[in-house]
């Protein structure tokens, strides 16, 4: 059964671009695609709403061809959010030891939940079954998420993300050269086979579903260069071109990891990474604070995704991306969560760091240039600073786009959605104070509104959620 829907949507097709639709037409067909977003004036839309309220007022409700849904005056969808970086063990203690250095923090909680997680499929599945939860209340349609190095709660973790509904992407650790003597894996041999084995996994759990109910995927996981070999790196290279999986890891993430790395393989990250294969257009590079110009060009020359973690690098990076620089070179670009090393789960918080961070970068250049002597009059513009709509888009469309779905309301697009109410009953929802509110709210007013939103909502604003079609929330 098709899905109707009339109302207000708003999406971002392009950096800066926020498109708001009123009194517009939305139909998802039976297999959770979009068929149609048009006004609800268009003489095809017409013909469907006549149809389906005359298939609706029918002797028998089987009659009914689609569920209709007209959106409240103060509502909008919205697409859902993709979160482009996630450790979804360390779930089971985000918010903690936030003061260590990275390496330091890895040793002592990551490496540990990890463990945990790994010796332990009921708290496997207990723990992932409560991440998905919490992700679809906070926006969150598609995650791409870090794993364990064990195969069995990678395998727990995909089956909870397809079970609740959330697009995934599951990446089964690789690191065949952990300083951690408990946490590794024994040869590179080993952790080839073992990747082999989860990939196979992966593939049964999709072999009942049609291809539009296959929700989670998955993604080919070296953990980061100091504990995967140059041999290991090459095989999963192999591996992942042969199958046709994509790859995530990190990559520049901080001063002691990059120092690490130089001192113990004589070469940055990015060469490392190139040398083996693994900087492709099927790439999620997650971090890459310290980013210059060749770095860049590289970057996108590869067509690699990065996945900016704003919150996290504010702790662990010493260093911020430079995400101004990104967007107007062209590379593709998401925000992440990085749970546990940022310890806010929902992307409305990275949005706003993300903001946040390029205003300071671009007030610490302005202060710079005035105190050498080359600030010049009319040296206000938007120089490295990034808007609420850029950061909108990517939560949205930039990380979605880059995984290979829509991220818009768009016909031929996935209907993955979410239902944002602003006002009720005359009142603003949640935090959102909205006072004079209009019977029939004009362009400028959703404008306002929706940034207003961006501000100071939260998930009391959400009042559903869909995935392929799905209502999750």
């Amino acid at each position: 059964m098709s899905k109707i829907f009339r109302g207000t949507f708003v999406d971002t097709p392009a950096p800066g671009e926020l498109r708001i639709r009123l009194d517009h037409v939305l139909v998802v067909d039976g297999r959770g695609f979009i068929s149609h977003v048009r006004p609800a004036s268009d003489p095809t839309i017409q013909s469907l709403l006549i149809a389906a309220a005359s298939a609706a007022a029918g002797a028998s409700s089987n009659n009914a061809t689609a569920i209709v849904t007209d959106l409240p005056a103060h509502t909008f969808l919205l697409p859902t959010f993709a979160d482009l970086h996630i450790h979804a063990p360390q779930y089971l203690y985000a918010g903690t030891g936030l003061d260590q250095p990275l390496m330091s923090w890895l040793d002592k909680y990551a490496y540990a939940a990890e463990e945990r997680v790994d010796a332990d499929p009921a708290l496997a599945h207990r723990v992932y079954t409560q991440l998905a939860k919490r992700l679809i209340q906070a926006g969150t349609g598609c995650a791409v998420a870090f794993g364990t190095i064990g195969v069995e709660a990678n395998l727990i973790l995909a089956q909870a993300f397809q079970d609740a509904g959330i697009r995934g992407f599951i990446g089964k650790l690789s690191m065949d050269n952990s300083p951690r003597p408990t946490y590794g894996e024994a040869s590179t041999a080993d952790s080839l086979t073992s990747l082999t084995s989860f990939l196979n996994g992966m593939d049964e759990l999709a072999l009942p579903l049609a291809a539009h109910e296959q929700l989670v995927h998955p993604i080919i996981t070296p953990r980061f260069v100091p504990v995967c070999s140059d041999d290991l790196l090459r095989g999963i290279a192999d591996i992942s071109r042969a199958r046709g999986v994509k790859v995530q890891s990190h990559m520049c993430e901080s001063r002691d990891q990059m120092a690490w790395v130089e001192g113990t393989r004589g070469k940055k990250d990015e060469v490392v990474f190139d040398e083996a294969g693994l900087l492709t257009e099927h790439t999620v590079q997650a971090h890459v604070t310290s980013f210059p110009p060749s770095l860049v060009e590289l970057v996108k020359k590869r067509g690699v995704t990065v996945a900016h973690c704003p919150l996290s690098n504010a702790y662990f990076s010493d260093a911020a991306f430079p995400l101004r620089e990104a967007i107007d070179a062209g590379v593709k670009v998401g925000l992440g969560s990085d749970i546990a090393g940022g310890y806010a789960l929902p992307l409305q918080t990275q949005m706003r760091q993300a903001v946040v961070v390029a205003r300071l970068r671009e007030g610490a250049r302005r202060e710079a240039a005035f105190a050498d002597g080359t600030s010049t009059a009319g040296d206000e513009g938007k120089g490295l600073r990034v808007d609420w709509v850029e950061a909108l888009y990517l939560a949205t469309r930039g990380g979605k786009g880059a995984l290979g779905f829509g991220g818009v309301l768009e016909e031929g697009m996935e209907f993955d959605a979410q239902q944002i109410s602003l006002a009720a009953d005359g009142a603003g929802v949640g935090q959102l104070d909205l006072f004079d509110l209009p019977a029939a709210p004009d362009h400028e007013w959703w404008t306002e509104s929706v940034e207003r939103w961006w501000c100071n909502g939260d998930d009391r604003n959400r009042a559903a959620v869909w995935v392929q079609g799905r209502k999750v929330m």
